[in-house]
């Protein structure tokens, strides 16, 4: 069996380069000590010691390590009873940290993924996410920026600006965030304008050409209010190249700029408003040949190319260059409102999402097939919520979230020159000339399948409407036990509305309902066209005998034991027919919504050992509503109707789709939607901070009930519930300081992640297997020096990190690979898919010269060690047996210069 496993293998290195970070954490525990971590908050954006800050904002003082507001509230990491992780603004600058993508280095039981292009990234923490690569489906990790939930990856993942902390949640967030935090929530909280003059500049110059300058200046417009401003700026050379064109993809070419203002007169309203812009204009992203299926060698034939089974060379042969463009804009308004011990606070946003990309989807240099998609998302979002302060044994926090959404999405497959020439050598194994027999027999035009131009449109639109209502109850038993209880109610709606025009003349004929309707014509001595549904009845009433004759011909695939003309020659073509009639909705049957709602809740209790201890133990449930397929690939549930064998409509049982006279040829059964997901933890936890080492321990047993899973099937997406998938596990992070110049950091993420019930995955029936593309170890690492030059206030500061994922199965299966002729139909398919693993080694380290006046000079280097491993694999388009993967990218190094002032 071939054996494919990518990334740094064997025990001896992977020990070696564990070691060499030494005892480490993920950058998301304690500072250096609290003053300095005070003193970093305040230049960062915190306030003096005194000052109040409320919402989503920092807080800090000689008493506080680090500051989160993960549970709403400003509370040190050691107080805060939720398995949270923290990176600072400092560590995303030293680590070269400039997206979300990057930030899964820092953070190991969060995983980002991502595919065709930035706007199909998914967010993954303990084995759970979904959602990017197909806007009807919602994440369920939420990504929350300043507050304002973004509902869609495409409007987060580029590059971060003035970011002040990333706070990353992890389990059910229900009881305090308003939609969509069934498996955790990534927080982003960027700094806010100061009332003192300042700012920064800097400039990146990286291999591939890269340029990256940044810019923020922040200062007083008056005594009440003040102002910011920032932006970023990214572009490098595509380190890719795709051969035949003589152009470079896999490239960096976006910007970021953003503007605030702040209101704070000292009294009890404070306002901050933001409003910001980004833009994503690149060529990416690069899928390469991993498995060479059958129909590979007829790519040659017609003239084009492919890398075989040489994922990474970082050579890809196209006809079209992959477009991915990105438009990302929006504003937001929080207003906190002080009444005595109560704060009032509002958070209102309203955002737009522009989504363009276009790929050549065989991935060859023959122009066969390209995919363009058109989205865009529209976003009102507002969240009101007070919360308490009393100085007895009693506070609260209560809370609504609102949200409003429309998506609309235009997309569709075009044939190119060649595809014709391949699927006719396709269809005849290699010798022309059967697609023209096929349209002549079955009296298509000659010459129509898989002509050129389009064979595909679609016109999706989605809105979404929901609201939740949240709060919780903290109750001081004693000066050290805390109960907490939380709730979430969530009413969710959806309307959505799929059609689709598929032009393809050969996907419109099924091949049984052909050969019966050709009997029935024979027998009866009647014109073809003559063929009604009626008179098929009436045949069949009166002739059943002779029915039944013609329908087992039609039915009967060509064999030794069954020649023809005792058997449906046509069938094999089956397999050609990847897009058939599309059934739109809503119609008579299917009234295009979803209406969903569920109470969450949480009980959690907190008792502080000692000043230095603390321990929780939590109780949770989560709520995801439904999703949508907004897919080529969308079909009915299986309640509304039955195909016949091979796809026949007349062969048809009765059912509600079928009996209103809506089914079209060959449709199929599916899913147009899934259904709710439904998540519940238990945790424990341990959180310690002893003079000069600190960590923090959780222990958990998560459970989602329907979890949303999908497949890419070739063509389209399959959408399913997951009957039940859980994760057992623990999450270990620690920090120690053994001298002032050094920090030493480690975290381990252990994961033991299954399906308890999945029969009805698009490769079969997964139960009781283990979840592919959640490693079972991950491990973080870093360790950073701060050399200081006496009293001058210079320092050289030197950081080295490691990223360990162990070795895991890529994915569950390969849904081309499904063979519906076995008892067992996906067993091939979840067998190929054995075959592909990822182990992921990976090393990032700078140097910084930071000098007393501001000036600082680095040097980084991520990917040290050059690691290449695939990220991801799917069925090859339209080529059966190929098997294609996205290759992570490869070193990137370069220098930095900045100057703070």
């Amino acid at each position: 069996m071939k054996s494919m496993t990518t990334g740094l293998a064997g025990t001896a290195r992977f020990a070696l380069l564990a070691g060499a970070a030494s005892i480490a954490f993920p950058a998301a525990a304690l500072a250096q000590s609290p003053q300095a971590e005070a003193d970093a908050a305040i230049e960062a954006g915190g306030p003096d010691d005194g000052d109040a800050f409320t919402g989503m904002e920092e807080t800090a003082n000689e008493n506080d390590v680090i500051i989160v507001t993960a549970t709403k509230r400003a509370t040190t990491l050691q107080e805060t009873p939720v398995s949270v992780s923290v990176t600072s603004g400092e560590t995303l600058e030293r680590a070269e940290i400039r997206d979300l993508g990057d930030l899964q280095t820092v953070a190991p039981s969060l995983r980002v993924s991502q595919l065709q292009s930035a706007a199909n990234t998914t967010f993954i923490i303990r084995g759970f996410g979904n959602g990017a690569n197909n806007f009807g489906i919602e994440p369920s990790v939420g990504v929350f920026i300043d507050g304002v939930f973004r509902s869609r990856s495409a409007s987060s993942i580029n590059d971060l600006a003035n970011v002040s902390r990333i706070e990353v949640l992890r389990g059910p967030q229900n009881t305090l965030f308003g939609k969509n935090a069934s498996a955790g929530v990534i927080s982003v909280v960027t700094r806010e304008p100061q009332f003192d003059f300042g700012g920064s500049v800097s400039l990146t110059y990286g291999n591939f050409d890269q340029i990256v300058a940044k810019a923020d200046v922040t200062g007083p417009l008056s005594d009440s209010v003040a102002f910011s401003l920032d932006g970023t700026y990214n572009k490098r050379d595509g380190y890719v190249d795709v051969v035949n064109l003589d152009e470079d993809i896999n490239e960096r070419d976006r910007y970021v700029v953003r503007g605030q203002l702040l209101f704070d007169n000292g009294g009890p309203l404070r306002l901050r408003a933001i409003g910001d812009y980004s833009k994503i204009d690149e060529l990416c992203c690069y899928a390469g040949n991993v498995r060479a299926g059958a129909t590979t060698p007829l790519l040659f034939a017609v003239g084009g190319a492919v890398g075989v089974e040489d994922v990474f060379s970082d050579q890809a042969f196209l006809n079209v260059l992959p477009e991915n463009n990105i438009e990302n804009y929006g504003g937001s308004l929080q207003a906190d409102l002080e009444l005595g011990a109560l704060t009032l606070t509002s958070i209102s946003a309203y955002r737009e999402l522009r989504s363009f990309n276009q790929q050549d989807v065989d991935f060859s240099s023959a122009d066969i097939v390209n995919e363009f998609r058109d989205q865009s998302v529209d976003t009102i979002t507002q969240e009101l919520r007070i919360a308490s302060d009393f100085d007895g044994p009693f506070n609260f926090l209560l809370g609504g979230f609102y949200f409003n959404e429309d998506i609309t999405q235009l997309s569709g497959l075009d044939n190119g020159q060649a595809s014709r020439t391949f699927f006719d050598l396709v269809a005849g194994a290699g010798t022309p000339g059967t697609l023209g027999f096929v349209e002549t027999t079955l009296g298509l035009p000659v010459g129509g399948s898989f002509a050129p131009g389009a064979t595909t449109r679609e016109n999706f639109t989605l809105d979404n409407e929901s609201y939740s209502i949240f709060g919780t109850v903290d109750i001081e038993v004693t000066d050290r036990l805390t109960l907490t209880g939380g709730f979430n109610y969530t009413d969710d709606k959806k309307d959505f509305a799929l059609s689709q025009q598929s032009l393809d003349p050969l996907g419109q004929v099924n091949f049984v309902d052909a050969v019966i309707v050709g009997g029935i014509a024979q027998a009866l001595q009647i014109p073809v066209s003559a063929v009604t549904p009626t008179v098929i009845q009436q045949f069949a009433a009166a002739s059943p005998a002779g029915f039944q004759q013609i329908a087992g011909i039609a039915t009967t695939p060509c064999s030794a034991a069954a020649p023809p003309p005792a058997c449906n020659q046509l069938l094999p073509l089956q397999a050609l027919q990847f897009l058939p009639p599309f059934l739109a909705l809503p119609n008579a049957v299917e009234d295009g919504q979803t209406r969903d709602d569920d109470w969450s809740y949480t009980l959690r209790a907190a008792y502080e050992i000692s000043n230095a201890f603390n321990v929780y133990a939590t109780y949770a449930t989560g709520f995801k509503a439904s999703s949508v397929n907004l897919s080529r690939d969308s079909r009915p549930a299986g309640v509304d109707f039955t195909p016949g064998p091979f796809g026949s409509t007349i062969l048809a049982p009765s059912s509600p789709i079928l009996d209103a006279g809506l089914a079209v040829p060959n449709l199929s059964t599916g899913s147009r939607f899934a259904g709710p997901e439904k998540a519940e933890v238990y945790e424990i936890g341990v959180k310690a901070q002893i003079d000069r080492l600190g960590f923090n321990l959780a222990l958990f047993d998560q459970t989602i009930e329907g979890f949303q899973s999908f497949a890419f099937t070739g063509t389209g997406f399959a959408l399913a519930n997951a009957g039940s998938q859980s994760v057992k596990g623990f999450e270990f992070d620690s920090t120690i300081n053994p001298v002032d110049p050094l920090v030493l950091t480690f975290a381990l993420t252990y994961l033991d992640s299954k399906y308890d019930s999945f029969p009805g995955s698009a490769v079969g029936d997964l139960t009781g297997l283990s979840v592919a593309g959640v490693p079972e170890y991950t491990i973080s690492t870093s360790a950073t020096y701060t050399h200081e030059f006496g009293a001058s206030g210079n320092q050289l500061i030197g950081r080295v990190d490691y990223y360990h994922e162990s070795a895991t199965q890529i994915l569950d299966g390969l849904p081309a690979f499904v063979d519906s002729s076995l008892a067992n139909p996906g067993a091939p398919a979840r067998a190929i898919a054995r075959d592909y693993r990822r182990e992921v080694n990976q090393v990032n380290a700078s140097l910084t010269l930071a000098l007393e006046n501001g000036f600082e000079l680095g040097a980084y280097v991520r990917n040290l060690t050059n690691e290449r491993y695939l990220t991801t694999i799917f069925d090859g388009v339209a080529q059966q047996g190929t098997i294609s993967g996205y290759p992570n990218a490869p070193r990137t190094y370069g220098v930095t210069a900045r100057y703070r002032f």
